[in-house]
């Protein structure tokens, strides 16, 4: 592939709900482009895109991965991103390095979830969108309600460019609103027709483009209302603007498994997608804080983003970059603004699926990549020392499901973590964090497809099989009553014996441990005996009475006690308190605690009642419920006991059909109801027998 600059550069993101055909798309597009002579297919694991196989296996994408084709003198990097829910992050990198989204939908499914958060993300990045029809070849499909849906729910910026005209339920033609030209498709070739008789249709979409042109500027606006016809070139010109501002939202359609409407499609990214040159330019901020602007020059000083890493346990890492300004070179010296350290760069590559082309240089706004730089990572700058500049990184969605991780055998713990800390590096929505109280290693992610699909790549990258469980609940102990009790130890031998006598008190108090006192009169303890009093105590307070959780919330005074001159010791001591402990807390009725989240989970307004009806089934207590800063939906507050929240992101998935999300943090410890305490209580005994 041949050298282009930012002017002749389209980076475009293919996103949409999972099954509406990206990957086919992008397929087609290749075919199309004239990249390749066959036409992949996602069943047939054969795909460009799809060569995991992890991907191969599912038939599905769960990552990222870019094709770089030419078209009519222009290149395009198409980002290839899973639909899944569970792979969002793949979705967030591809958006990061775009400069315009093309919303695939299908033509038999309609606008789903995936359509509408991948539309709204690309709204949120500020990036153009354009909308794809896709699979209008099956029996069911049905562009013309697609398209009111679309116009329902994307609202007024949606304009159609290609349309089909259908007959019994069959696409005979494309129809080109732009161009008023009509095309027959037989083996991915377009043909022109004659113009199908549409009756008022055709002109009201005609119209409707030249009203969306119309708003672009004010000289474009008079002459549409002096009745002037615009020329080709306005139209097209008129349209890029609106496509770049976000005030037009243009329509393709067609048929990637028939190559039907593909090379419309290219066409309209060619035109109507802004270059690279128009949108790539950033601004970032220096060491100081202060603003910096980027534009898109290839004369400037260099600086890029890191949006992917893809690991690979022979190779190392592979980084997928973006230049923002200036140019990467192999054999330079570059600043990671993270870690403060310099790295030098070795090959440069473009990325077409799964083949690495080594490349001469990667210019401002073109995407390339590079391999082993030994401390970069996903969301990192890269940037001449001479200008410090730290680009926005990637927004990736917080995981939401979290599985304790055990060794299938015994001494792969160790592989474990370096496996999965390896795998971070390529998905950042993954996170391991070793729990301290319950000394689990816990593994989060954004589904369970997600961790299935970590799982798997643990095993074939790094050869450890692992098994997941759901994690140990942190519970505490403490007590309700007062007491006070003796603890005496006491045992002859040949020689010298052992002899610690204490009297203690313990009651409640707020504290998340224990609190240690000593009002003893006259000696009856020496002072150089308290410190293995205090530690006897506290080792012992590490394991409580009822299920083995630690004792927090407890006062306990050393009052009274006595000693031998010669048989006392501080082990004798410390075991004598141990005794007081065990005697004690047993006394002084001990209850269980458990540990309770603060809930926030944003929802559909539709879904609020089953929402709260599921959280009260939980033994939740909602706090209230507020408007969300995203449309139509509400902010459901609530506090809940965390051993109940275990199953929860796939019950609000399931109930919001995707569409919501929530945050759990520990807010307190609150005693458990009887029941519960009775059930954890009787797993601890039967474990210990």
């Amino acid at each position: 592939m041949k050298q282009y600059n930012a002017k002749h550069i389209r980076n475009v993101a293919l996103v949409g709900h999972a099954g509406s055909g990206k990957t086919s798309l992008a397929e087609a597009i290749a075919y199309t482009a004239g990249l390749t002579d066959r036409l992949g297919k996602v069943a047939d694991g054969n795909t460009i895109c799809d060569f995991d196989p992890e991907e191969i296996k599912r038939g599905a994408s769960v990552s990222m991965s870019l094709l770089p084709v030419e078209w009519k003198d222009t290149k395009i990097n198409l980002l290839d991103t899973p639909g899944s829910f569970d792979f969002s992050g793949g979705m967030s990198e591809g958006v990061r390095a775009a400069g315009s989204a093309v919303v695939v939908i299908s033509g038999k499914s309609g606008i789903t979830v995936g359509a509408q958060k991948a539309l709204a993300a690309a709204r949120k990045k500020g990036i153009a969108q354009l909308l794809f029809v896709n699979k209008l070849d099956s029996e069911h499909a049905d562009f013309y309600k697609v398209f009111e849906d679309m116009k329902a729910k994307f609202g007024p910026t949606v304009c159609p460019l290609v349309v089909p005209f259908v007959e019994n339920h069959k696409v005979i033609c494309y129809v080109n609103i732009l161009e008023y030209k009509a095309y027959t498709y037989k083996d991915g070739k377009a043909t022109e027709c004659s113009l199908p008789d549409m009756g008022h249709r055709l002109d009201g979409l005609r119209t409707a483009i030249n009203e969306a042109v119309a708003e672009t500027s004010e000289e474009l606006m008079e002459k549409y209302f002096s009745g002037v016809d615009f020329t080709p070139d306005e139209l097209i010109m008129g349209l890029a603007t609106g496509v770049r501002r976000g005030e037009i939202c243009p329509v393709y359609c067609g048929s990637s498994q028939m190559l039907e409407g593909i090379d419309q499609l290219l066409n309209g990214l060619m035109w109507l997608a802004p270059w690279a040159e128009t949108v790539a330019g950033e601004t970032g901020v220096d060491p100081n804080g202060e603003e910096v602007h980027l534009t898109v020059n290839e004369q400037a000083q260099t600086a890029a983003i890191v949006f992917k890493t893809v690991v690979d346990p022979f190779v190392g890492k592979l980084l997928y970059f973006k230049v923002i300004s200036g140019k990467m070179t192999p054999d330079s010296s570059l600043l990671n603004m993270r870690t403060g350290t310099t790295e030098k760069l070795g090959k440069l590559f473009m990325v077409r699926g799964k083949r690495q082309e080594e490349v001469p240089c990667v210019v401002a706004g073109d995407i390339g990549a590079v391999a082993k730089l030994a401390v970069t990572n996903t969301g990192d700058t890269l940037c001449a020392p001479v200008r410090p500049v730290i680009l926005p990184g990637v927004n990736f969605e917080a995981p939401s499901l979290s599985m304790a991780v055990y060794a299938k055998n015994k001494g792969d713990e160790e592989k474990i973590v370096a496996g999965l800390n390896r795998l971070k590096e390529e998905d950042p929505t993954i996170a391991l964090e070793l729990n301290g109280e319950t000394r689990e290693q816990v593994l989060s992610g954004l589904g369970e497809q997600h961790l299935d699909v970590t799982v798997s790549k643990l095993k074939a990258k790094f050869g450890v099989d692992v098994v997941l469980k759901a994690p140990k609940v942190p519970y505490r102990e403490t007590i309700r009553g007062k007491v006070k009790v003796q603890g005496r130890h006491k045992k002859q031998s040949g020689g010298h014996g052992q002899f610690g006598d204490v009297w203690i008190e313990f009651e409640p108090c707020d504290s998340e441990e224990l609190i240690f006192e000593e009002t003893v009169f006259g000696g009856s303890v020496p002072k150089n005996y308290f410190p293995a009093v205090e530690k006897g105590l506290r080792d012992s307070a590490k394991q409580g009475v009822l299920a083995g959780f630690p004792l927090v919330g407890v006062k306990a005074t050393l009052v009274d006690g006595s000693y031998h001159p010669v048989d006392s010791s501080e082990m004798a001591f410390k075991t004598a308190a141990s005794l007081a402990y065990k005697d004690g807390i047993v006394k002084a009725s001990p209850v269980l605690l458990e540990p309770i989240s603060t809930v926030y989970a944003y929802v559909p307004n539709d879904t609020t009642g089953d929402i709260m009806g599921d959280i009260n089934k939980r033994r939740g207590r909602i706090i209230g419920m507020n408007p969300a800063d995203e449309p139509d939906m509400t902010c459901v507050s609530a506090e809940v006991p965390m051993a109940e929240m275990a199953d929860y992101s796939k019950m609000l998935r399931s109930t919001t059909q995707g569409r919501g999300h929530f945050t759990a943090n520990f807010a307190r410890y609150e005693e458990a109801p009887m029941n519960v305490a009775k059930k954890i209580m009787d797993e601890y005994h039967a474990e210990e027998e």
